[in-house]
């Protein structure tokens, strides 16, 4: 072979493996995004609470399979071209990532709220009509701030609510109170 078809090869190498980075580049980020849903949609979480619930085994190896992932993750594409073991590293972590969080969130569809007595999902449910209106600009602030504090009353031994949730909604009833 001459060295212009070597350098040719090479470079077609570059550029499927370039395009194959950025495939799973995008993998990560629509599986990030897809798990944010959950973390920030606090009625979703309460439809779906075995996405937070650590004692399940498919939660913990969802949430093991991200960790990992996202250790590998570069700070951008161009850092794993040169090094293929870290490429195979990476791209094998997001696919058990991927693979971890459907797995989880397939099951979590499946038993919705069916782990939970009546009682505690109507308790459940009593939450989220909770929250709504602990959402809900148009109350009154001392209405959205007793909303919210029933519903951590309800939910409280069941359900906890991911931190950015709980800070989303407390900035939003702070922010309603201190105007």
């Amino acid at each position: 072979m001459t060295d212009a078809a070597d350098t040719a090869g090479t470079g077609n190498n570059h550029i499927a493996q370039w395009r194959s980075l950025r495939r799973v580049l995008n993998e990560h980020e629509r599986t990030d995004a897809r798990w944010l849903e959950y973390e920030l949609d606090v009625a979703k979480l309460l439809d779906f609470p075995l996405m937070t619930d650590m004692r399940d085994p498919l939660t913990i190896a969802f949430h093991k399979a991200k960790l990992r992932a996202d250790f590998l993750r570069p700070g951008k594409a161009e850092d794993l071209l040169d090094d293929r073991d870290a490429a195979t590293q990476y791209m094998a972590a997001v696919e058990d990532y991927v693979t971890a969080f459907n797995a989880a969130e397939a099951e979590a569809v499946r038993r919705r709220r069916n782990d939970f007595s009546q009682a505690d999902q109507q308790r459940i449910a009593r939450a989220q009509n909770l929250l709504r209106v602990a959402s809900d600009s148009a109350a009154a602030p001392q209405e959205r701030q007793r909303a919210y504090e029933l519903a951590r009353q309800e939910l409280d031994g069941l359900i906890v609510l991911p931190a950015a949730a709980q800070a989303g909604i407390e900035r939003g009833i702070s922010g309603e109170l201190e105007s």
